[in-house]
């Protein structure tokens, strides 16, 4: 066999271990390991049930510009096990220099190609401008309230400097560095109930049907242009994921509905805005209704600058191919730490097969992210 590179030598390590969310199974102690021996200075935190490090390195002292890699440890569930190929926590190079594995897209390839691209910087460039630093946690597949966002919070409270950050994400879509992610759409979730009254199919008019009297507001809603979207941005989208209304038998009206949805929203409307035309429309129609709301993120938005210069550059070195930014796709831990007004940029392999099963990535693809990453940090720190 083949010796494999630092690179896919490190992702092996970390794909062994099934950190399926929130749990982290020793993958930060091993990049904590290898942080420490190039002279970062490492700070765990663990909040809750979970696992979580900030570690940073100056070079030539404490002034000057930070870039952070960001990511996580965690990996979602396999699913069923009788369906991989290959066992997921077992990984392995296949016929066609595929790295299979759970975690090998999404995103401890990128962890293995942040670690290596760093040990390999700091020893030609000991002496760097700024600092280094890195934020990784092992609850970006779950409720993201204890990971990154508590993590920034901390970073916040003590006025920790942050310019740039480099988040793992898989962006690609069909060639390595196609795609980066220079922003990403807000998300506001809501459970709507409207409450009729209960009673007999054969009794109407003894009854309030909630089933009849939503229909035609949710059918306005789901008719609405929220906005137009801009340069960076699509519209936002309204889009209603479930509802339940019932007892499960045929001859009640039910005496009440609830309905999930979520609005993927663009800089061009807010939390406030949006929250406040849907009550109207429910409020036109008379119905008697509750929202409980959630927000899973603000949109943020990178635009050009030093950051997606350096990283558009390296893509180019490297690959030989253009970058084109994108904000599509769902949310990410890029979110919070955007919130420090740090520009972000996700950077990673393909995205083809992130959360299926045999999920897998081309162990090629990892020495070019490699690359990419450390000659980012050569364009910015050196």
């Amino acid at each position: 066999m083949t010796a494999l590179s630092p690179t896919l030598e490190l992702a092996f390590d970390l794909i062994r271990r099934a950190s399926v969310t929130p749990e982290d199974i020793g993958c930060q102690d091993l990049m904590m390991q290898r942080l420490q021996a190039c002279g970062f200075a490492l700070e765990p935190m663990r909040i809750e049930e979970v696992d979580n490090f900030w570690a940073k390195r100056s070079g030539r002292g404490e002034d000057g510009p930070v870039l952070c890699f960001a990511g996580h440890t965690d990996v979602v569930p396999t699913g069923p096990l009788g369906a991989w190929q290959y066992p997921p926590f077992e990984p392995l190079i296949d016929d066609q220099g595929m790295l299979c594995g759970r975690g090998a897209a999404d995103m401890k390839g990128s962890l293995a190609s942040m670690i290596i691209a760093v040990e390999r910087f700091v020893a030609d460039h000991p002496q760097h401008k700024g600092a280094i630093a890195f934020l990784i946690t092992s609850d970006e597949e779950g409720p993201a309230l204890h990971g990154t966002r508590a993590v920034v919070e901390r970073l916040g409270a003590r006025k920790e400097r942050l310019d740039w950050c480099i988040v793992g994400e898989p962006s690609s879509t069909t060639k390595l560095g196609d795609i980066v992610k220079n922003g990403r759409r807000g998300s506001l979730n809501g459970k709507l109930t409207v409450r009729g009254v209960q009673g007999h199919v054969a009794y109407p008019h003894l009854a309030k049907n909630p089933i009849h009297l939503a229909a035609a507001a949710l059918a306005e809603l789901a008719g609405i242009e929220w906005d137009q979207g801009n340069d960076f941005f699509p519209p936002t989208s309204f889009q209603i994921s479930n509802i339940n209304s019932g007892t499960g038998a045929t001859n009640v009206i039910p005496g009440e509905l609830d309905c999930l949805f979520n609005f993927r929203f663009c800089t061009e409307s807010s939390v406030e805005s949006l929250q406040q035309r849907m009550q109207a429309v429910l409020d036109k129609h008379d119905l008697d209704w509750h929202i409980d709301w959630n927000l899973s993120g603000l949109p943020f938005l990178t635009e050009p600058g030093e950051l997606l210069a350096a990283v558009s550059h390296s893509i180019l070195a490297v690959t030989g191919r253009e970058t084109t930014p994108s904000t599509s796709g769902g949310t990410s831990d890029g979110r919070f730490i955007a919130t420090l007004g740090t520009q972000v940029v996700e950077v990673g392999p393909l995205n083809a097969t992130i959360h299926q099963v045999n999920e897998r990535v081309l162990a090629s693809d990892l020495d070019q992210l490699t690359e990419i990453y450390y000659q980012t940090l050569v364009k910015l720190l050196a």
